[in-house]
């Protein structure tokens, strides 16, 4: 089996799967698991007569265990009563995550600067992964032609376009995590880290979830797949490179040399003939 056969077609394979791992990741909201230990918190509430926290471990979703994607904040457990919240396309209660585009009541210009970059690096992901498909998407159709003709320069263009992919959903990857850093290091605000109670710090545990881990996993199928692409370009350039050369030595003339002709038309010239010569045709 030819080098370029099995290049492309686990290229193709491994671009699939990145593809896959990507979308599923960007579409799910299993990205932070938030344990909140309700039932502590409400012990503690009860035997300390707190009445402000009795009062937030029902209306306020931070005391609520939850899910954080990209796009939304899902409860799948219980859920806030006062917050309103919607079913997600996989049943779970949900609330959306707002990156104020548009901005329609100005609500950004009260923001502090801390909070102000943490929501740039948020639109800047979602940009980064948006541009990332619409980059495979291209890179697609680049692939088909390049099989179809066997175009090493096609195939090139491909592998380019699917680490040009990687290297986009790696910098959203990394903007995520400055955002989940300004979240729970700088910005200030009831809803963030930094001004949780301290029951509620020391009884909610955060950890990544699946979807983040897929999310890596994706990006590093993307960066084999480019190494794949690149791989069937070179096997398809060297294969070309060979049936080119086979088909000059079959197209190669083949030209004799001058004496041949010269020792074979000596013999039969008829050379000068004189009279009384022994070679002549007439001997008198």
């Amino acid at each position: 089996m030819p080098c370029s056969a099995v290049t492309l077609s686990l290229a193709t394979i491994t671009a699939i799967v990145a593809v896959a791992l990507l979308a599923i990741a960007f579409s799910t909201d299993n990205w932070l698991y938030i344990d909140v230990k309700r039932s502590k918190i409400q012990t503690y509430a009860q035997r300390s007569g707190h009445d402000s926290l009795k009062s937030s471990i029902d209306s306020k979703y931070i005391y609520f265990t939850r899910t954080k994607g990209l796009f939304r904040i899902c409860y799948p457990k219980e859920r806030p009563a006062k917050v309103p919240l919607y079913l997600s396309p996989v049943e779970t209660h949900c609330m959306n995550i707002d990156y104020f585009i548009p901005d329609v009541d100005n609500q950004t210009k009260q923001f502090s600067e801390d909070a102000m970059t943490r929501l740039h690096m948020g639109r800047s992901m979602i940009a980064l992964f948006i541009l990332a498909f619409f980059t495979v998407f291209i890179a697609f159709w680049t692939g088909v032609a390049g099989c179809w003709r066997r175009s090493p320069g096609n195939i090139t263009a491909t592998a380019i376009l699917m680490l040009f992919s990687c290297l986009l959903t790696a910098g959203g990857m990394g903007l995520w995590h400055g955002v989940e850093y300004y979240e729970k290091e700088k910005v200030i605000g009831e809803e963030f880290y930094q001004q949780w109670d301290n029951v509620l710090r020391d009884n909610t545990d955060i950890t990544y979830d699946w979807s983040y881990i897929i999310a890596w996993i994706g990006v590093g199928w993307a960066l084999v797949s480019a190494i794949m692409f690149s791989a069937a370009a070179i096997c398809l350039r060297n294969e070309r490179e060979k049936e080119e050369a086979m088909n000059m030595q079959y197209m190669m003339p083949v030209h004799p040399q001058k004496q041949q002709y010269a020792y074979g038309y000596s013999y039969a010239y008829p050379g000068p003939y004189y009279h009384g010569s022994q070679y002549g045709p007439y001997n008198y």
